[in-house]
């Protein structure tokens, strides 16, 4: 039987003035500009005033003003703090002129791909040839590495495999050395191959045992390849002079400039924080279009709804922009408070702090402050960072002191580093190190710091210093002739 029931209940949901404010907040300042710049080719109602230029002030007439408030959410916001001279996006003149600096122009690099294709034409091979040349390195990828099968080239080419695997064969001789295979044990060996190394244990490293050499120290593999400790370690050496990633860096674009979106300066004894929104298009509502709206008679109602749409627009997104500077400014006034230390002497200083500590503290939701953090960055007197960098689980010490994960990062890298090579430091070692420093924490938590530091396992980092080792073809040791073979 069929019933119909009526229920009523209560359900929060976000307007989209409110979403657009929140996508506002989580945008790195880069992506703010764009936006912005995109919002004043759009809207009519919104121009960019010149920094000399005074802001008129636009606030709703009381002949429009019930017209204007489409959604009640309106109603709780005083549009005269936001559309009067305070509603242009303020900038830091008095330091405009003693920051500006020349920009480099950018020179345009050749990619892989020109780079491959050059050598590719200049080859002696015939018209078919060429065409399979092309289709392999539109498929290698920035790294060097061929992302797609030969049997698949094939089939899209409509070709035998032996055709694909011979012109192949010609592109892995290109420079870089060790471009187009198809995995790092095939990329080392071109390497080898290409120095004349074939003969020799470290080729034979790579060709048999390369999968093995994350499970296995250096004592284990010597034992299993026959040889001494002090010759594997020699081979490892050269192996570890060749370039996993051959055309990384060489044909990569060149690096993004990261923007801050906060500077913090210190003057006199306070350190005081400015939003960096001088290359933000400064906004106000354009007078002409609004003025449009008190004229009786002079428009049709289609067009005076569409110039009240687009004025409650501009104004939403000019109060998304003020409330996202507040909030930024806010969040890092507190961190700025929590790490004083911090800016006052470095990040040795750094102390334990959560985003919901900041939270608590400022009466924020906490999706708010990771909002702020993420993909955002601050200028400070000791470099620049990510405002998440001050975001940080605390470890306690004996004396009740306590240190941030990254201070015991640090130090333990630290003694890594101070480490006798012949013997370095297992991590119960270094766990036992850390508990005379009064650091208690759990030997799985050493080995965990370590490989977040990169650092391998003792193991790997056993070294015999007698000898001085280089990367020249003496250090490579030759495979006996009973396994060259």
């Amino acid at each position: 039987m069929m019933k119909l029931d009526l229920q009523m209940k209560l359900r929060q949901t976000l307007s989209p003035q409110l979403i657009q404010s929140l996508r506002l907040l989580q945008m790195p300042l880069l992506k703010l500009e764009q936006v912005i710049r995109q919002e004043l080719s759009t809207n009519p109602l919104l121009e960019e005033a010149e920094p000399t230029e005074e802001a008129e002030e636009v606030a709703t007439t009381p002949d429009n003003e019930d017209e204007l408030r489409a959604d009640p959410q309106l109603d709780k916001i005083n549009w005269d703090d936001y559309l009067g001279d305070e509603n242009e996006i303020p900038f830091r003149e008095e330091k405009e002129e003693e920051e500006k600096r020349w920009e480099r122009t950018p020179v345009m690099e050749k990619t892989l791909y020109d780079h491959l294709l050059e050598q590719l034409h200049f080859s002696k091979l015939n018209k078919e040839e060429v065409k399979i040349g092309e289709y392999i390195i539109g498929n290698i990828d920035e790294n060097g590495y061929l992302v797609c099968p030969v049997e698949e080239i094939a089939s899209a080419l409509d070709i035998s495999p032996e055709k694909v695997s011979k012109v192949l064969s010609i592109i892995q001789t290109f420079d870089p050395s060790g471009v187009g295979a198809q995995d790092l044990r095939e990329s080392l060996l071109i390497q080898l191959k290409e120095k004349g190394f074939e003969d020799t244990l470290a080729y034979r490293i790579v060709r048999d045992h390369i999968n093995e050499l994350e499970k296995k120290s250096l004592s284990q593999l010597s034992r299993l390849l026959g040889t001494s400790f002090e010759e594997a370690q020699k081979a490892m050496d050269f192996i570890k002079t060749l370039n996993p990633k051959p055309a990384m860096g060489r044909f990569a674009r060149p690096a993004t400039p990261v923007v801050p979106d906060l500077v913090v300066e210190k003057i006199g004894d306070e350190f005081v924080i400015f939003h960096n929104d001088k290359h933000i298009p400064r906004l106000r509502i354009n007078p002409t279009y609004k003025g449009l709206l008190k004229k009786e008679g002079v428009n049709s109602l289609e067009t005076k709804s569409y110039i009240k749409g687009k004025l409650e627009q501009a104004r939403w997104l000019l109060n998304s922009i003020n409330q996202r500077r507040s909030t930024m400014i806010k969040v890092m006034e507190k961190i700025v408070e929590e790490q004083k230390d911090f800016f006052e002497h470095g990040p040795s200083f750094l102390k334990p702090l959560t985003m919901e500590e900041i939270a608590e503290k400022i009466g924020m939701h906490v999706a708010t402050i990771s909002r702020v953090s993420n993909s955002k960055y601050v200028q400070t007197p000791q470099g620049m960072f990510e405002i998440r960098y001050f975001f940080n689980t605390g470890v306690s010490k004996e004396n009740g002191e306590e240190l941030s994960k990254r201070s015991v990062k640090k130090i333990i890298e630290e003694l890594i580093k101070k480490e006798n090579p012949a013997a370095p430091l297992s991590d119960q070692e270094l766990f036992f190190l850390l508990k005379k420093e009064g650091i208690n924490i759990a030997r799985r938590t050493v080995s965990k710091y370590r490989e977040e530091l990169q650092i391998l396992p003792a193991r790997f980092r056993k070294r015999i210093v007698k000898e001085n080792f280089n990367s020249s073809p003496e250090a490579v040791v030759t495979t006996p002739s009973s396994d060259s073979s």
